[in-house]
């Protein structure tokens, strides 16, 4: 019983802590004191501790020269770059799974989330299922991620977007409320089905080619905000991060 109260306390730490920083309650290079977030979060010294060692290594924290944790800030060129970075992990795992085939339970798994996708997506863009839309393109890259049967592969995947910014989901936000933005997403569930199909066609060049292009759609996301619409940083947690 202890240590599924110790476990509860240790996540309520890391999200209390995670929603503070990209919700910019916390300034960029600002120290966070275990003292006083042990306070504003209601939770003991000993799971605070923790929470910061774990966003430490999950990049959204650096340690203070003094001593302790002040949250970290990035630039649009390390933006750009974990986008990348998440592309070609993707499509490395992508074409694993063509080249040593995979099982043809996960691969109806997979080809059942994309066709749920494609129930949300209304042909009138300004009625589809966005959070629905959400969740199933995050199922989705789950289980992509898994798909070659590499827990190495896998882990580095999740590690590579744990930064908000680095995310499937990063910038579906924009897409909400830009309709432009939600039309294109009948090109990214075309994607989907490609990605798919390559794989069960053991294509595994056309496969990585596709995923890598896939990932590039956060990036055209990025470039529509800061160069088109400011007005959006503001409602995207991933850009509270970015030095501006």
């Amino acid at each position: 019983m202890a240590d599924s109260k110790d476990s509860s306390q240790s996540l309520k730490a890391l999200l209390g802590i995670r929603d503070l920083v990209l919700n910019g309650a916390v300034a960029m290079g600002e120290r966070l004191s275990e003292v006083p977030l042990s306070e504003r979060l209601g939770i003991s010294r000993t799971p605070i501790r923790a929470a910061l060692a774990r966003l430490e290594q999950e990049g959204l924290l650096e340690q203070a020269p003094g001593g302790g944790y002040v949250a970290r800030s990035f630039s649009i060129a390390d933006v750009i770059d974990a986008i990348e970075l998440r592309g070609v992990l993707e499509g490395t795992a992508a074409r694993l799974a063509a080249e040593r085939g995979v099982e043809p339970r996960k691969l109806a798994e997979i080809a059942r989330v994309v066709d749920a996708i494609g129930e949300t997506l209304e042909p009138d863009a300004a009625n589809m299922q966005f959070e629905r839309y959400v969740a199933l393109n995050s199922e989705f890259h789950r289980l992509l991620a898994g798909l070659c049967g590499s827990d190495i592969i896998r882990r580095e995947i999740e590690r590579g977007t744990r930064l908000p910014f680095a995310s499937p989901s990063a910038f579906l936000e924009t897409q909400e409320k830009v309709l432009a933005f939600r039309q294109s997403l009948g090109v990214a569930q075309a994607q989907h089905r490609a990605i798919v199909n390559a794989i069960e066609l053991r294509e595994g060049a056309r496969a990585e080619a596709i995923a890598r292009e896939h990932a590039r759609h956060a990036r055209l996301n990025l470039d529509y905000v800061l160069q088109k619409d400011r007005s959006l940083i503001g409602r995207i947690p991933a850009l509270s991060m970015i030095a501006r």
